[in-house]
This record gives structure tokens, sequence and C-alpha cells, in this order.
């Protein structure tokens, strides 16, 4: 007897309610919303660790709904974005840890295969970024370079 699943054909995970308008209970006007944003990127957090903070700390539900404007973009306007995106710094940093992994433990063939996939998924996002601008033109991926940069 084959089992049936209620989950339906596709869909997976959660997703945001959609919403124009901000919320009448938060406290913060967007003034002081940005303010808060472009302090904490000048402490060097993520646009992540940023949506969170204020979500947890400061009781702002969603930053683009209250603002009208993404926190990384008004890290850019404030001239607080890194010269690398977030999540392709998180890619970087795991290719470097994997290629250490793989100088201890030379035989370990399926992370050497996922080292090649990672940085296949590296190079696709950088023509990306390149493209679009928000990376320097020219940019090519190299290990030691990376190796470089991720220990700033």
């Amino acid at each position: 007897m084959a089992r049936v699943y209620s989950r339906k054909k596709g869909k997976s995970g959660s997703k945001k309610p959609i919403v124009s308008k901000a919320k009448k209970w938060t406290v913060l006007k967007k003034a002081e919303i940005e303010e808060l944003i472009t302090k904490l990127a000048k402490d060097r957090k993520t646009s992540a660790q940023i949506g969170l903070m204020l979500r947890d700390s400061y009781g702002v539900p969603d930053v683009k709904t209250a603002i009208g404007k993404s926190v990384s973009s008004i890290m850019k306007e404030a001239g607080a974005y890194p010269e690398f995106p977030e999540d392709m710094m998180s890619l970087l940093r795991k290719s470097v840890t994997l290629r250490k992994h793989l100088e201890l433990h030379k035989p370990d063939k399926h992370s050497k295969r996922g080292l090649e996939n990672l940085e296949a998924k590296i190079r696709r996002l950088g023509k990306y970024y390149v493209r679009k601008g928000d990376m320097p033109k020219g940019w090519k991926y190299s290990p030691e370079e990376t190796k470089l940069l991720v220990q700033k």
C-alpha cells in the first residue's frame, strides 16, 4: 500500500505572508530604523544579522514593509555594504575550510567532489555578481586569494 503525504506537490517550507504596509504596533519610525541599520552595519554586522536584531530586539517585523527598502540597499546608501555579498563570503569561507580539511585528509573523495561542486557554485555566483555590479569587474575565483580575503 502506498503512503499518502499531506503536503501539496512542489510546495515546501514556509512563506512570508503578503503584506503591503507596516504594522501599526511598530514603535520605531523610518528614520530611526535607518539609523539603527547604519549603526549596526558599521559594527560589521551582516544584513541577515541586522534583520534578526531589528526583529528580536527592536520589534520591527519586516524592514522592507516598514521603510520600503531592503536592509542591504540602506547599507549601500550609507557606504557600509561589504565588498563581497553575504552569500558569496559564506561560500568562500566554506571553500577555505574544505581545502584545509583536504590538506589533512587527502584520500577523502567525497569532500573533494564537494569542493569541486562548491567552487563551481562560487564561479557561477561570481559571474552573476560581476554582471550585476556587486563585485569588481574582472573578478576570478582563486583559492589563494580567497584564503587571504577570508582571513581579513
